[in-house]
């Protein structure tokens, strides 16, 4: 097929991009913000993305004089001559020949030849690189086409990667996949606006973790709509299918409101309490401004704590204002702040799945969970209150972690790949209340967004409002998905630690509301738009369930391989 160039190259730059003159016979109204187009180099050829479109004319005269509307006749004739259209292009990734060298057997050359010297010939071979050059003058551009889009982001059977397809672009029917194994390793971002499809896109992504075995996945579900049912917007009421009627033997559900998920139809959902004794001040912490503490009252309980251990929040809620005065003068504590501190802390009393002392260990019981192979869900169902969700999730979080760590440095140790901890992807909503600057040093998920996969443990973090994220935690974030954004603070964000970030504003703010996202980071060669893979039935069919919850010996040997090398073992 021949392709039909659409324009050619008159201006630009490395780092302002590319401007294009459209050919006469192309419509401007043709040309979209995110449509994906290659300039046809001398040498190489670039993959770009239109970030503006725009008109000009040759003479200021014809906009004082404009032809009439039906006058279509005298538009024809200036089209292209008195008036023009123009793109701007941002390159992005460049396909370069390489020469290679290659020994040839002189004697397969010639039959008559005994010896068997070799003969030195070179072969041509395309190589994907970034753009460190422009296209010159002319050049010409064209529609990228489906070979193309392969050669970029490849395709989901690959035997090689763990691809999954996540969309196709906005104007071709050809599948855009990010690589799965890249997306684990890196704590990554969803964002968007409220009523975007963050949720719907979460699941995806996760269902394609699931089913390629990348890694296993921690949910905290706080609105209760990944692990079974959820509702579907529109104008008709209907559901969706969860991750645990996709991944019947593989998703577990557990859930801090029993009542609430017996009311939803949710079957075998696991109780999950937790005990005041497993609470720490540091936990506190993070929910101090939620439960109005003061710093003082915090020092305060650090003094509590070293008198009763893991109790303190018991023996606490237990005093009287005359043992607290008295504990005040033997331990030189101040019984005005521990006062404010057991007013605040009675609050804690009202949330359903915490317990004066629970004789099982449900974290643990989850962690044997997650090292079975297992994906995790906790429901919150009525306790989705921005109090209860920090609290059990920054308490379930921390011990978890903690247990990473030290399976981590046991497998550094041993260099046993029996030793080593599967990769562990941990989901939060509300991902800014975590991540805020002032709270971020003192929080697990800081710590994990910054140590990025040195104890195997990332975050997927959903969030509508990517500005209240701490601007080193974004910079951190490795695979970027982006739903519409209004904001100039948010789409700031976004750009957060991303070279080139100014010529992909335009195409952020022009995404439409629904079923459009904007993907760039780690796990894709370059920035594309997408319309993001439908959730429907056809979804569920081709997804199906994995074959065992159990990863392979093959696939564990080669994650611990990619391990040891990236921990210079």
């Amino acid at each position: 097929m021949i392709e039909q160039p659409l324009g050619s190259v008159i201006e630009g730059s490395l780092s302002q991009g590319l401007e294009v003159l459209l050919h006469p016979d192309i419509s401007v109204e043709q040309m979209r913000v995110g449509k994906f187009l290659v300039v046809q180099g001398i040498r190489s050829r670039f993959f770009c993305i239109l970030t503006d479109v725009s008109l000009g004319t040759t003479n200021p005269r014809i906009l004082s004089n404009p032809p009439s509307f039906e006058d279509s006749l005298m538009r024809d004739v200036l089209a292209g001559s008195g008036t023009y259209g123009k793109v701007e292009l941002a390159p992005m990734l460049m396909f370069t020949p390489i020469e290679k060298e290659v020994q040839v057997n002189a004697k397969t050359k010639n039959k008559d030849s005994s010896l068997g010297s070799f003969e030195t010939q070179t072969s041509s071979d395309i190589e994907l690189l970034p753009v460190k050059t422009i296209p010159a003058h002319f050049s010409q551009v064209y529609e990228a086409l489906e070979k193309d889009f392969r050669c970029v982001f490849g395709w989901e059977n690959d035997p090689i990667r763990r691809n999954f397809a996540i969309g196709k672009p906005l104007d071709m029917e050809v599948p855009i996949c990010i690589d799965l194994d890249r997306f684990v390793e890196r704590s990554n971002g969803v964002f968007g606006k409220s009523g975007t499809g963050k949720s719907f896109l979460t699941r995806l992504l996760i269902s394609g973790i699931i089913k390629k075995r990348a890694a296993v996945n921690l949910m905290f579900d706080m609105h209760s709509e990944y692990g079974w049912e959820a509702i579907r917007e529109g104008k008709h009421v209907s559901t969706v299918k969860g991750l645990r009627q996709l991944f019947s033997g593989e998703v577990e559900i557990y859930t801090l409101d029993v009542e609430s998920t017996k009311r939803r139809g949710v079957r075998d959902a696991q109780d999950l309490y937790l005990s005041f004794d497993q609470i720490e001040i540091e936990d506190i912490r993070l929910v101090e401004y939620e439960l109005g503490i003061s710093e003082a009252s915090l020092d305060n309980a650090e003094i509590l704590r070293k008198e009763y251990g893991k109790s303190w929040i018991i023996n606490l809620l237990n005093m009287t204002n005359e043992d607290i005065k008295i504990f005040c003068q033997e331990k030189q504590g101040h019984p005005g702040s521990i006062m404010s501190l057991q007013r605040k802390l009675m609050r804690l009393e009202k949330l359903k799945y915490l317990r004066t002392a629970c004789s099982h260990n449900y974290i643990s019981q989850i962690l044997q969970s997650l090292k079975a192979g297992k994906h995790v869900v906790v429901e919150f169902g009525s306790q989705s209150n921005i109090l209860s969700y920090m609290l059990a999730t920054n308490m379930i979080t921390r011990r978890i972690h903690a247990s990473y760590v030290k399976q981590s440095e046991k497998f550094l140790q041993s260099k046993n790949i029996i030793d080593r901890p599967k990769q562990l992807v941990i989901t939060i909503e509300e991902a800014h209340r975590f991540l805020d600057s002032k709270i971020v040093h003192q929080t697990i998920f800081g710590t994990i967004a910054r140590e990025m996969r040195k104890y195997f443990v990332t975050l997927l973090v959903v969030d509508q409002r990517p500005s209240g994220i701490d601007n080193e935690v974004m910079s951190q974030v490795g695979t970027r998905i982006t739903c519409l954004l209004n904001d100039e603070k948010d789409i700031e964000a976004i750009f957060t630690g991303v070279s080139g970030g100014q010529n992909l504003r335009s195409v952020l703010s022009k995404l439409d509301s629904k079923q459009q996202a904007l993907i760039l980071g780690h796990a894709v060669p370059m920035p594309v738009v997408v319309r993001t893979r439908a959730y429907d039935q056809q979804f569920y069919t081709e997804i199906g369930p994995t074959d065992c919850s159990e990863w392979s010996d093959k696939e564990v040997l080669i994650a611990a391989e990619v391990a040891k090398t990236d921990l210079g073992l």
